[in-house]
């Protein structure tokens, strides 16, 4: 994905950037619900999956379902309870990222 530097985004009207932030907004997923599913499904990766993160979701999914895996994956989603906020401030970011670049074509 382009960067967008900031001379671009000073291209679009206050309008426009405030209409962008709405989106981000509207499509950011929630803390709240990334926690819960970090609590209750976390060994299978479901907090993973719902914040975007498929590639590390799948394979928290697939080493979930084995005795060993779960072991593994109980650990990693306790440290996801600590991950989860950088998580989200990456994916609000590429979010306003992607519609900045849409504004601008």
């Amino acid at each position: 994905m382009h960067e967008v530097d900031e001379h671009s985004a000073g291209r679009l009207s206050e309008s426009r950037k405030l209409l962008i932030e709405q989106r981000v907004t509207n499509e950011k997923p929630s803390v709240g619900v990334a926690y819960l599913l970090c609590v209750f499904l976390g060994m299978f990766g479901a907090h993973r999956l719902y914040l975007g993160e498929k590639g590390t979701g799948i394979i928290m999914l697939l080493l979930g379902v084995t005795l060993i895996g779960l072991f593994v994956t109980v650990f990693w989603a306790l440290i996801d309870l600590f991950l989860i906020p950088s998580i989200m401030r990456r994916r609000i970011e590429e979010t306003r990222q992607r519609l900045t670049i849409e504004a601008l074509a």
